[in-house]
C-alpha cells in the first residue's frame, strides 16, 4: 500500500471514533533505512491523538482503549503519543 493512503486510511478510521478529536500521523521511517531489518514495504509511523475523553483517564487505561488497541493489532502503531 502506498504510505498516502495508508495515512489517510488510518486517520479516518481513527477519526470515526466519537473520543478522538484528532490525528497527526508522522513518517519516521527515516530512522530505520540502515537496518538490517529495513523492509521498504514497512512504515515508522508516530500517531500523536488529541482526546479530551482520553486526557481525562491514566495513559495506563488510555492505551488500553479499544480503538487504540485495534490500531496496534493491525499493525498500523508502532510509536504512539496521547497528547494530554
Amino acid at each position: 500500500m502506498e504510505l498516502n493512503n495508508l495515512i489517510n486510511n488510518i486517520k479516518t478510521k481513527l477519526l470515526d471514533s466519537s473520543f478522538i478529536e484528532d490525528v497527526i500521523i508522522e513518517d519516521k521511517t527515516y530512522l530505520h533505512i540502515k537496518h538490517l531489518s529495513h523492509d521498504k514495504n514497512k512504515f515508522h509511523l508516530k500517531l500523536t491523538i488529541f482526546s479530551k475523553q482520553l486526557k481525562k483517564i491514566s495513559k495506563l487505561e488510555a492505551n488500553a482503549h479499544e480503538a487504540v488497541k485495534m490500531s496496534s493489532k493491525a499493525g498500523w502503531i508502532s510509536e504512539l503519543e496521547l497528547q494530554m
